[in-house]
């Protein structure tokens, strides 16, 4: 399970930001996480509730995930479509001449601070 290696880097980053902010607690996380990713976010949550415990700076702290779509691009025929339904090859002219243009991301999209 990579996802806890995950969680401590989402640590690790958001400690980055505390301490250039002046931070002393966030009550917010929110990811995007590409449909792709390999990264499992059930896995994802539960590693957050445990690591987050042990950094006063995160604890507590809401963790939001948003999922991005995988979409795949044809050169063969110029299109997108859904890559988790369709694979790598493309639904429209059967090529396999495709790559993918997003889903794959994992990104901290942003944090909120408590109201003080």
């Amino acid at each position: 399970m990579h996802e806890l290696g995950v969680v401590f880097h989402i640590i690790d980053e958001l400690k980055v930001v505390a301490d250039d902010n002046n931070v002393t607690k966030f009550s917010k996380v929110v990811l995007e996480l590409g449909e792709v990713s390999s990264v499992i976010p059930s896995y994802l949550e539960d590693c957050w509730e445990w690591a987050s415990a042990k950094h006063e700076f995160v604890s507590n702290a809401e963790l939001l995930i948003e999922t991005i779509p995988a979409v795949t691009y044809c050169e063969a025929c110029a299109r997108e479509y859904s890559t988790v339904k369709h694979g790598l090859t493309c639904p429209y002219c059967g090529s396999g001449n495709t790559y993918l243009i997003r889903g794959n991301e994992f990104m901290i999209k942003e944090v909120e601070v408590p109201e003080v």
